[in-house]
């Protein structure tokens, strides 16, 4: 028995890298999967229906069942295709990992819109509109007595969350997508449905843009433990994927090698209040906030605003 043996997933960029890593090893643990891929390149150019039909041939060598899927995330109405495709081959849909992307690397005075577009549209439109089609059937099944297990994975990145420079359109995109995520996780709960992220690395086809010279390999073909296999987000992805992570939700985990953690979200840190001199509620002077943060907060020194600040 796998642990998702039952289960209809589909794994959108799953053509290369991190995405054939989580398709292939969903289906190992007993998942029908639906591979899609518009094969195209790193940068967003061109289609090869190929992509997608080796994984599935991979898949299927390895006794797991998948369809390919060659529709756009992108698009609004064949991200519902994709949706629809999962049901019609499969007759459900109960896990949605989100992982297509590109990669217009340039720093933000020589991007063009163009650039910024096409990353945010694959990246963060993308996620929404694969989101917005599966929590739509999802939310239709509970209403109709069926109450789903189902499961959102959405792809995001260090760029992201850190930020990476040169990557603003990206970093920009998986913000957002670590933010949808777990607003889905509020929305969703009551249909039975949980939302998290996954935080992946290795090398893969938007490294070796970055990187030249490195040997780009499948998941699957890694004789050994590797550091930089790309696959080696997909063990959390298949748990994320089981009914074993049902109490998790709105949660982002950061995976890499033989490495598992979890973000923290933003919070808030220690808060100053101004007062006047009888200790009532005031507004700031804005040389004071400078004074107080730099000390208190920052922990530095900024000798004009400090002198001012005492005057």
């Amino acid at each position: 028995m796998g642990m998702l043996d039952g289960k209809v997933a589909i794994v959108t960029g799953a053509g290369n890298g991190v995405g054939r890593g989580e398709a292939v090893m969903l289906a190992d643990h007993g998942a029908k999967v639906v591979v899609n891929d518009l094969g195209t390149s790193v940068t967003g150019e061109g289609a090869d229906a190929q992509v997608a039909d080796e994984v599935v041939a991979v898949i299927k060598s390895r006794g797991g069942e998948a369809v390919a899927n060659y529709d756009s995330v992108a698009d609004f109405d064949s991200a519902g295709a994709i949706v629809k495709g999962a049901i019609d081959s499969f007759g459900r849909l109960d896990v949605l990992v989100n992982n297509a992307g590109v990669l217009r690397d340039r720093m933000m005075f020589s991007m063009a819109p163009d650039d910024f577009d096409t990353v945010v549209k694959v990246h963060m439109y993308g996620a929404f509109n694969t989101m917005h089609h599966a929590s739509a059937y999802w939310r239709s099944e509970s209403k109709d007595g069926r109450q789903p297990s189902g499961s959102i994975i959405n792809t995001v990145s260090s760029a992201g969350l850190q930020g990476q420079a040169s990557q603003i359109n990206y970093g920009a995109a998986k913000a957002g997508i670590a933010a949808m995520t777990i607003i889905a996780s509020l929305e969703l709960s009551r249909y039975g449905v949980r939302a998290n992220c996954i935080g992946p690395g290795g090398f893969t086809r938007m490294v070796g843009q970055a990187i030249k010279d490195i040997e780009i390999k499948n998941p699957e073909d890694y004789a050994e433990f590797d550091r930089m296999n790309p696959g080696n987000s997909a063990p959390a992805v298949v748990w994320l994927a089981s009914d074993d992570s049902k109490p998790v939700s709105g949660q982002v985990l950061r995976m890499v090698g033989n490495s598992v953690c979890v973000y923290q979200p933003w919070q808030m840190g220690e808060e100053f209040f101004s007062t006047d001199k009888e200790g009532n509620p005031a507004q700031w002077d804005p040389a004071q906030v400078g004074h107080i943060l730099n000390r208190y907060a920052f922990h530095t020194t900024n000798p004009g605003i400090d002198a001012q600040a005492r005057k």
